[in-house]
């Protein structure tokens, strides 16, 4: 099984360049993508649709602004968008696809904010995650989190920490937050296959950042421990074009 995740920053954006080109290649199982900016009615049949994928949309209230969309080659045994909370589910950053006993989250996560403002809401979006996901495991599920972060984990995960101490994405407050995620039974999929290695999922459209590999790894896949045997590989396409962001695959044993 290949999921592949992706911050297209603009699903009109990336169509216009014919930025999916790429899936039939890359050919993954499930396609998440967040910050979608748009609503399923602003798009015909056509431009909603990806050959041989079913597609579940979960849109901002807001339009032009954050949401998520996952695309299935094969529908899983539900779907669930948000969380049932409304402070966050009107920014459609959740969809849970469930697969047997796994379950598949694709989330654009919140951003910092200009001046930091919007941290206390982004951490608070941690801690209701963290909950859901105490509960599935102590059910016996096994769960896969995907998409962006919003968050660099370590100095390893961007190519200038000291320079970003005080700047939402890498401050201590939300760092924590991916500690306790690892402390509550999950694994970074990327950094347990690749310790040592330097990826990044993320470059600023500013300063030919992405040219000079000046980047963040805000991208990440999440795994329960007990999947972690199943866990072939996770890729990231650094040379796929067409957003700030590149997709990231991992790859699972059937």
């Amino acid at each position: 099984m290949k999921i592949t995740t992706w911050n297209v920053n603009g699903f009109r954006a990336v169509l216009k360049k014919n930025a999916l080109d790429w899936v039939p290649e890359v050919d993954p199982d499930v396609l998440c993508l967040q910050e979608i900016k748009v609503q399923r009615g602003q798009l015909s049949d056509g431009e909603a649709s990806l050959a041989g994928y079913e597609a579940c949309w979960n849109p901002a209230e807001r339009k032009g602004y954050s949401g998520t969309a996952t695309f299935h080659k094969t529908p899983p045994d539900s779907v669930e968008k948000g969380f049932g909370l409304e402070k966050f589910d009107v920014e459609g950053r959740v969809i849970r696809s469930q697969f047997g006993n796994m379950y598949l989250y694709n989330i654009y996560f919140p951003n910092g904010g200009q001046e930091n403002t919007r941290v206390p809401y982004k951490l608070e979006f941690y801690e209701e995650l963290l909950k859901i996901c105490d509960d599935l495991h102590s059910e016996g599920k096994q769960i896969i989190i995907t998409g962006d972060f919003n968050t660099a984990h370590n100095e390893i995960d961007l190519a200038n920490p000291k320079a970003n101490e005080k700047n939402t994405g890498f401050l201590p407050e939300e760092r924590v937050w991916i500690d306790k995620y690892l402390e509550h039974g999950f694994v970074d999929a990327y950094r347990k296959l690749y310790p040592e290695q330097v990826g990044y999922t993320w470059w600023t459209y500013r300063t030919n950042a992405r040219a000079r590999n000046i980047g963040w790894r805000l991208d990440y896949y999440l795994v329960s421990e007990s999947l972690m045997d199943k866990v072939v590989d996770v890729v990231i396409h650094d040379d796929i074009m067409g957003s700030d962001h590149c997709p990231v695959s991992l790859i699972l044993k059937n």
